[in-house]
């Protein structure tokens, strides 16, 4: 379900908003950044704090401490399963963006550097708060009952679903101070024309900004 919702939901929006959000920006470009940060952030941080709240509750983790393997290799395994889930689900967003809805592929090699900045960025921030919110679902049973609510809240709030200028000023406020918000207006400077800079809540993409937010998360 992690996987595979982001692109189902590009598929549903893509066909029902067909419109443009700026001069030759269609609504399907705009939704596309959102939805991969979305993604990263599914597969990172929602994946982690519900898939190790499981194992917690089910013993898994009590079973492991009996074993040779040091925790940090758990720990690498986790995140070496992150990466390639979010790498995987981006290249079939973009491969879906494309051949569906005429979706603009970055035009240069700093785009694609800036890119990958970010997908690094989010994932690690994503990655190590998946980690530490594993501790606050009482059971297995329980956890994405406490986890999923955030990350759909948050996708609401951050520029993922609707056009994050359209939103009331108080829940931008709100959005600023989490990571996803930063992530979707990373991926936007990507894959949107430079005219749309100025449209941006403070008339910049902000980009110094994003990651140090999601640096100070990480930390």
């Amino acid at each position: 379900f992690t996987f595979a919702f982001p692109i189902i939901m590009l598929l549903i929006f893509g066909a029902v908003f067909s419109g443009d959000v700026g001069p030759g920006v269609s609504f399907t470009q705009y939704f596309t950044a959102g939805m991969i940060a979305a993604g990263v952030v599914m597969s990172s941080f929602q994946t982690l704090a519900i898939s190790i709240a499981m194992e917690r509750d089910d013993g898994t983790l009590k079973r492991l401490r009996g074993t040779p393997m040091p925790p940090l290799a758990y720990f690498l395994g986790k995140i070496g399963l992150v990466l390639v889930t979010a790498l995987a689900q981006t290249v079939i967003l973009l491969a879906v963006g494309v051949l569906v809805f005429d979706l603009d592929l970055p035009s240069t090699g700093e785009l694609w550097l800036r890119f990958a900045a970010i997908f690094l960025a989010g994932t690690a921030s994503g990655t190590v708060l998946g980690i530490a919110f594993s501790s606050l679902p009482r059971s297995g049973k329980s956890a994405a009952a406490v986890v999923s609510p955030v990350v759909i809240v948050l996708m609401f709030i951050s520029g993922v679903y609707f056009v994050y200028n359209d939103l009331p000023a108080w829940m931008r406020t709100v959005a600023e101070v989490f990571p996803l918000k930063w992530m979707a207006q990373g991926m936007r400077s990507i894959f949107l024309p430079p005219v749309m800079e100025a449209a941006e809540v403070g008339g910049s993409w902000q980009l110094g900004t994003g990651f140090a937010v999601l640096g100070a998360w990480t930390v």
